[in-house]
């Protein structure tokens, strides 16, 4: 039975070095000790291979993990990428690993691509050196490539202009970057029916970040059950209560996070630094003994 034993700050949204942090499930859940969380949420994008191990440590930390994804997901209706976070999950469901190991042998096999196009193009970085930095997780992502490619001097940090020039969609002239190569993301109904299989609740993860407000009818029809309303990318007050008001519109729980992602992520939002909050928690928790009832 799911319980809250005990109150501290709620943070809903954090990765580990199972997909794109740079720090493991155990420096996680240190950290989130350090930093007053009595309940994280551990949302690794589109794996749960980091799930049980964060689940037992959080146990002898003191700290209720819930177990969960952020599913990489694509909206075809409106030409839009989207988000979709998973909570309550069952570890290693058959219903995540049809939506999401495509996409991370896909993500993988990405950016072996791009490493070979940046050889090409003189960056002198190993496909080696890059899955070094992504050793124990469930595959090499852009922000590896770019660990390298710090650590050889071409920039001082991950997620600046030389990631914008190499990996964007449309550079200079419209022309996308010499690193990018599109993937085919699951469909966004499809992921929210593959949480909901799992057990799960299904959320709208930073809907002000990616534009998906226009979806969010359809997607609670399609059986979504939330939206993330505090998060970093939703740093003013208007955004904030633009995903309030939709959250009531649509009877949908409110969830938040710091999105965290170690030396991967934006400073300014350590973990912890956005509490979803003790009432949020308690939704969260309603709404999945609802469901789990019927």
């Amino acid at each position: 039975m799911i319980q809250v034993v005990k109150q501290g700050k709620v943070d809903l949204h954090c990765h580990t070095k199972a997909s794109d942090n740079t720090m493991s499930v155990r420096e996680v859940i240190a950290a989130a000790e350090a930093a007053g969380i009595s309940h994280l949420a551990i949302t690794d994008h589109d794996t749960t291979i980091g799930l049980e191990e964060a689940f037992t440590l959080g146990q002898s930390h003191g700290i209720e993990v819930i177990q969960g994804i952020e599913i990489s997901a694509y909206d075809y209706v409106r030409n839009r990428r989207a988000h979709i976070l998973g909570y309550y999950i069952k570890p290693n469901h058959p219903a995540i690993a049809e939506v999401c190991d495509p996409i991370v042998k896909q993500r993988h096999e990405a950016s072996r691509q791009m490493v070979m196009r940046l050889n090409e193009a003189g960056y002198e970085i190993t496909w080696d050196q890059v899955q070094a930095y992504a050793a124990g997780g469930s595959a090499v992502y852009k922000q590896h490539i770019m660990h390298a490619l710090m650590d050889r001097g071409y920039c001082s940090e991950i997620l600046g202009d030389l990631h914008k020039q190499l990996f964007s969609r449309s550079g200079e002239g419209g022309e996308p970057g010499i690193a990018y190569i599109p993937l085919q993301y699951a469909d966004a109904v499809s992921a929210i029916a593959a949480i909901r299989k799992a057990g799960g609740i299904p959320v709208l993860a930073h809907p002000g970040q990616l534009d998906n407000y226009d979806a969010i009818a359809d997607w609670t029809l399609a059986g979504l059950e939330g939206i993330e309303v505090f998060h970093p990318s939703h740093n003013r007050a208007a955004e904030e209560q633009k995903a309030k008001e939709y959250a009531s519109k649509y009877n949908l729980i409110m969830t938040g996070g710091s999105d965290f992602h170690g030396g991967y992520g934006n400073a300014d939002y350590p973990l912890g630094s956005m509490d979803a909050g003790m009432i949020n928690l308690h939704a969260l928790i309603e709404r999945k003994l609802k469901l789990s009832a019927v």
